[in-house]
């Protein structure tokens, strides 16, 4: 058993989408489960939806609808031939329920009417992907993981219910596997005991991936986006950036929380609770080794450089010179969950803290105007965070060279500049 993972950038295109086929063909043997997001932009353009319902513009929400509604019967009318009036038929149903929605009035909050519309893309996708993929000879059968995902109601950020999404995984998907070898289904979404539609939060539809082979006790997890694999640097920053053909579970969770755009920690858990491998695969050359995330101790990695703009650093000062102690970073502490700010970095002196964070709308002035009740606080901007993992004194030096150091902080295996 195999889960493969295919992104919003592997089908946005009718090319993309026809090269899902071909991938699929390179691996023949063994049941999989596919798990597929909504395509290209239609998350972002779902959302836009929402808003336009919520904020009670009926009008533009249901003409924001039709438009992606077309953009679907579009792609599945170039890719279709024998199944193109049975899909239309399908896509048409699920586009009423999505319409049925955004005819009534915003009664709940605005969470819970996102869910109910923005996990209508993958529904879209892998309708029309599950059709075509059957008309290219690669049987399949097509399943609502709403059906099988079990979930709590906290709408946009769902939690699993791990047994029950495991008794539906047993009832429900196992079973398919009689007579198909593949099952496509939707990454990202859910669903209450009640039916009402629920998401996943950040990084959804690999969560999801995670979930089944879990459950699935699946070989391996294979994730396919449009890079080579995981990098050590941004290549768009860094040209010389070079792919890290094997990483383990430990690190990919390191770099993630330093920034680095990878796989979230919270796709990596399911799979390290059971010792199943995460491959980072390139959809565009297929060919190409990738990246493999297991549980082994990998030595001689790269410096890993992540660079995070825009940062705000707060200079907290007790006002009668007593030591920074408990109290003091216990109230800190409260103050960041209260405003729901994450620190970069927090470093503490005899009578000083000093806080880095992401200086995102007006909260740094609401968290600074918060922390006066207790500090003289300054605060400044326009910074920028440097993060080596691995570093070497060469990398140190070739990234700092010529920039104004304004906070450093240092371990064994990280090294973080706060540069102005």
């Amino acid at each position: 058993m195999k889960v493969f993972k295919f992104g919003g950038a592997s089908v946005n295109s009718v090319d993309r989408i026809k090269q899902i086929a071909d991938i699929l063909r390179l691996y023949p043997d063994g049941k999989k489960v596919v798990v597929i997001s909504a395509m290209g932009k239609t998350t972002n353009a779902l959302e836009k939806v929402a808003e336009a319902f919520f904020n009670n513009r009926k009008e533009e929400a249901l003409q924001l609808f039709d438009h992606i509604k077309k953009q679907h019967l579009n792609t599945a009318k170039y890719l279709l031939v024998s199944s193109a009036n049975s899909t239309d038929a399908r896509l048409m149903d699920l586009f009423a329920e999505v319409e049925w929605a955004l005819h009534d009035k915003p009664v709940k909050n605005f969470d819970y009417y996102y869910d109910q519309i923005v996990c209508a893309g993958e529904l879209f996708s892998t309708t029309i992907i599950s059709a075509y993929l059957n008309e290219q000879g690669i049987n399949n059968i097509w399943t609502d993981v709403r059906d099988i995902f079990r979930t709590d109601n906290h709408f946009r950020n769902a939690g699993i219910d791990w047994e029950l999404t495991e008794k539906n995984i047993c009832d429900k998907v196992i079973p398919f596997f009689d007579e198909h070898d593949i099952v496509i289904t939707q990454g990202f979404i859910g669903a209450t005991d009640e039916n009402e539609s629920t998401t996943l939060g950040r990084e959804g539809s690999d969560y999801s991936a995670a979930v089944f082979g879990n459950l699935l006790n699946a070989e391996n997890v294979t994730i396919w986006k449009d890079v080579a694999g995981i990098m050590n640097a941004d290549p768009k920053a860094f040209p010389s950036a070079v792919v890290m053909h094997e990483l383990n579970y430990d690190e990919v969770i390191e770099m993630a929380y330093y920034g680095a755009q990878v796989i979230h920690p919270k796709t990596i858990k399911p799979l390290e609770n059971k010792n199943i491998p995460l491959i980072v695969k390139c959809f565009i050359d297929p060919a190409l080794p990738g990246t493999v995330i297991h549980h082994k101790t990998i030595k001689n990695l790269p410096p890993v450089f992540v660079v995070k703009q825009n940062q705000a650093l707060l200079h907290l000062h007790t006002r009668d010179f007593s030591f920074i102690g408990e109290n003091a970073i216990s109230r800190l502490y409260h103050l960041l969950a209260q405003k729901n700010i994450s620190p970069n970095l927090i470093q503490a002196g005899a009578i000083t803290l000093m806080v880095c964070t992401d200086d995102k709308e007006d909260k740094i002035d609401q968290l600074a105007a918060a922390a006066s009740e207790i500090f003289d606080v300054q605060v400044e901007k326009n910074l920028s965070l440097l993060t080596i993992r691995h570093y070497t004194q060469e990398a140190v030096a070739e990234m700092t060279d010529g920039k104004h150091i304004v906070l450093r902080q240092q371990s064994p295996h990280t090294v973080q500049f706060l540069l102005r």
